[in-house]
């Protein structure tokens, strides 16, 4: 009877699951936006949802661009761009550099950003960003659709106003959003931290005292 109930259990499972074809279902993703600029022309942005780290040592990162938007000859030209990190006051402004083309209007006037200068880049970051990467591009790698951008983050700037009176970067209270399956969310509770999982518990006092 339990082995009858067991292979029951086992169908029920298998049921509920629904096979689609191959697609990009990896969410949540960081929605970014990336700025660059060809000498001589206004700076643009794009905003991609196709980003990630790659390597620590050195500091790597990668963007992936379809070949036909306006921001991928400026960045194989240029060989440089800056990541900028989205927060949810940033929300509107990075759907609509990701949905509107820089061919056709200037997406910094629009939005009403403010291009700020990197020390290791020409391209500028955006000046509400929480963070600004200075990225330098190393190898670009033809895929598909898209083309894989992958570089190396030659300088870091960040928003003074997340720097506590320790000298801590609370980068996780400026509100950060991500993007999954066509949708954007503030990140929420905070669940745990790096290595929670296998760290020891501190002991706390007996409260007893030794006899003198």
């Amino acid at each position: 009877m339990k082995k009858q109930e067991t292979n029951k259990n086992k169908n029920s499972i298998k049921s509920s699951r629904v096979t689609w074809k191959p697609g990009n279902m990896l969410y949540p993703v960081p929605a970014v936006m990336v700025s660059c600029q060809r000498e001589g022309e206004p700076p643009n942005i794009i905003t991609v949802a196709w980003a990630g780290t790659i390597c620590s040592s050195p500091a790597m990162l990668s963007i992936s661009i379809r070949p036909e938007r306006h921001s991928y000859d400026i960045i194989k030209e240029t060989r440089e761009f800056a990541v900028n990190l989205v927060t949810k006051d940033l929300v509107r402004a990075a759907d609509y550099c990701g949905v509107k083309s820089g061919r056709d209007v200037d997406k910094f006037t629009q939005m009403k950003l403010t291009p700020c200068s990197l020390e290791h880049i020409k391209a500028p970051g955006i000046e509400e960003c929480p963070v600004n990467l200075a990225c330098r591009v190393v190898e670009i790698k033809p895929l598909g659709s898209h083309d894989l951008f992958l570089a190396e983050v030659v300088g870091v700037t960040v928003d003074s106003r997340y720097m506590d009176e320790k000298g801590k970067f609370r980068l996780n209270e400026a509100g950060l959003i991500s993007y999954s399956h066509g949708e954007y969310f503030e990140l929420g509770k905070k669940l745990g931290s790096f290595g929670y999982s296998v760290k020891k518990a501190e002991k706390k006092p007996s409260g007893r005292r030794k006899n003198k």
